[in-house]
């Protein structure tokens, strides 16, 4: 056998040629063949002897483009209300088909054109066989015209439509006009289209198909009945894909077919290409490996040690796999991508894990149910807020994998600053019980033993002094300060800031984000003319104001118009000086007046306190 081989490329990775010449000494009587030429698959039909002949491959989505309403993917609530339209003959003379790239609108038109037009009509689906419907697919029936408004955008091409229009189809009943992408022809030529779309001949029907319907001019959009085609889902997707790759006999896995409708985000067409792709890649059968190999997507393996390197405070770790993906060529946008939607099927499946059919790019597999149940649903929100913020810088940089390893520092050194405020917290409160409690023990035995020396008057509490701390971010309480501004407190001071106290954060956060980050779960406690005493959840978060309290107090200012110097105070302490102060309040009214309390009834009142005390007369 003596045979040429010449490759022709009329269209970019869709259509290769093959030219065979036979000798006529060999017989051939073979209705089909198959072969596999540089792993693209070519479908010869006749071979004869002696005969020369060229034979084209079609790209997947261009052979499975859908024929039938039935074929078009995940558009229920389009192709139904067509095919009623179209079996009661009330079908419109306009329609918007809008929605995402390859989500079935050009096709959905064509479909349209060919079943209004079927020799069987009016029928739900064309019959395919007859001879309108078989002149409509292929392209050689010239009453419908599909035009591309992308490259005819002017008011000539408009025009020309305006004059052709009125003239009856010559072959079927209706003449169908699909403009595609009709949101880019011209003002002026919407104006021109106008008219017509208004008045049509009753044997015409326009069908404008656009990705960006709210371009289209409100005049024109009110003349056609719309139509949105949503994008199509996984699950719908990967069923189709099934079907292509069972007819054209191709192995694939299921990890595979997941990925690629991930990728596809939602377009058939997109998907299709990318599954021909990663069969062209792959050599025997497509894996997980070749389609991310193809669309630069990261397996879920290294998305699970990213977020386990991230939850445990492993910088370097975490670091290093970023590195690696980078040089091995990954697409940082991409890996950013797909660790938002891992971290958002990992909070999906916390909150309902019996719901594991809505997860869209993680697969729940043994480390996937081990990282659930060790990440907190908090840790998960706040991980991927700082990823989108990420993945809305990195799109106006030339330097993503920067802003990407800024947010995994963000996000590992989150973690660790909530677990030392948390720890430090939790000391203190546990410190600060234990004291109480000896206290109180102490103070029990002191009455057992000498009960008659606890009738004996009082003597006026020491004021505390200044708390001398040791512990990492200590804070030393300034009492005599604050005591001084609630010596000259006034509480109409106090309901003026505190009704100004929102708008204070707001233009703060606005000003300077750290220094709202030290202020935001506090509240004024007491204010003078010139001193505001704030009193702050946690004593380590008192420390941290001190580094911003220049610029606190400048907005401060500049909101109420005051010149205050702000105190910080810890929540409890504030609450132990408070009572302090309005005891010996108190006893100074009491010895003003004459009256003295029983020693016994004061004791019991600094034991147990107000609340659980009751006083009875004999």
């Amino acid at each position: 056998m003596n045979k040429g081989l010449v490759a022709q490329c009329s269209e970019p990775l869709c259509l290769f040629a093959i030219l065979f010449t036979f000798t006529p000494d060999i017989e051939y009587n073979l209705d089909r063949i198959i072969m596999r030429v540089q792993k693209d698959h070519f479908l010869f039909k006749q071979l004869h002897k002696g005969e020369t002949f060229i034979m084209t491959y079609q790209a997947l989505y261009r052979v499975w483009r859908p024929k039938t309403f039935e074929d078009v993917v995940g558009q229920a609530h389009i192709t139904k209300t067509l095919q009623n339209a179209i079996v009661q003959e009330k079908f419109s003379h306009a329609y918007i088909f809008s929605g995402p790239r390859g989500t079935g609108k050009t096709s959905a038109a064509k479909i349209f054109a060919k079943t209004i037009n079927c020799e069987h009509a009016p029928v739900k689906e064309a019959c395919n066989e007859c001879a309108s419907c078989r002149g409509i697919q292929d392209g050689s029936i010239n009453d419908i015209i599909e035009m591309d408004a992308a490259s005819n955008t002017s008011v000539e091409d408009i025009r020309e439509i305006r004059e052709k229009v009125k003239y009856a189809a010559s072959t079927v009943p209706y003449k169908v006009y699909i403009i595609d992408e009709v949101h880019m022809i011209s003002t002026s030529a919407f104006n021109a289209l106008l008219k017509t779309l208004e008045e049509p001949p009753q044997h015409v029907v326009f069908i404008l198909a656009t990705t960006e319907p709210h371009k289209i001019p409100l005049t024109v959009a009110s003349r056609c009945q719309r139509f949105d085609f949503k994008p199509i889902s996984n699950k719908s997707i990967v069923e189709r894909m099934r079907t292509v790759i069972e007819a054209e006999q191709i192995a694939v896995s299921d990890e595979a077919l997941e990925t690629v409708a991930l990728a596809a985000e939602g377009g058939m067409r997109d998907a299709l290409s990318i599954l021909d792709q990663a069969i062209s890649y792959s050599d025997e059968q497509v894996e997980l490996e070749d389609v991310l190999a193809v669309t630069g997507g990261v397996a879920q393996g290294i998305l699970t040690d990213v977020v386990q390197a991230m939850h445990g405070q492993d910088v370097q770790k975490a670091l290093s796999l970023l590195d690696e993906l980078i040089q091995n060529g990954k697409d940082p946008a991409r890996f950013v991508y797909d660790l938002i939607y891992f971290l958002r099927d990992l909070l999906l499946y916390k909150s309902a894990p019996a719901l594991d059919d809505i997860l869209e790019r993680a697969m729940v597999d043994e480390p996937f149910k081990q990282l659930a149940e060790t990440v907190s649903e908090d840790w998960i929100q706040g991980a991927i807020t700082h990823l989108n913020q990420c993945q809305q810088e990195i799109k106006w940089t030339t330097s993503p994998k920067v802003f990407i390893e800024i947010a995994i520092l963000t996000i590992t050194r989150k973690n660790t600053q909530q677990e030392e405020t948390q720890n430090a917290a939790d000391s203190e409160a546990v410190t600060r019980l234990v004291g109480r409690l000896e206290q109180l023990e102490k103070e029990l035995t002191a009455l057992k033993e000498s009960p008659a020396a606890a009738r004996q008057p009082a003597a006026p509490a020491e004021p505390k002094r200044a708390k001398s701390r040791t512990a990492k971010n200590s804070y030393n309480i300034p009492y005599d300060k604050i005591r001084s501004v609630l010596d000259t407190a006034e509480r109409p001071m106090l309901k003026e800031v505190q009704s100004q106290w929102a708008s204070f954060l707001t233009k703060l956060k606005s000003t300077s984000a750290p220094a709202h980050a030290t202020i935001q779960d506090s509240k004024p406690a007491a204010a003078s003319e010139d001193a505001l005493v704030v009193q702050f959840k946690y004593e380590i978060h008192c420390s941290l104001f001190l580094d911003n309290r220049e610029t606190v107090e400048s907005v401060l200012t500049s909101v109420s118009g005051r010149n205050w110097t702000i105190i910080p105070i810890p929540a409890k302490d504030w609450q132990e000086l408070r009572n302090e102060y309005i005891n010996k309040q108190d006893h100074s009214e009491q010895q003003e007046s004459g009256q003295k309390e029983d020693p016994l009834v004061e004791e019991a009142r600094k034991l147990v306190g107000d609340e659980l005390l009751e006083i009875h007369e004999e």
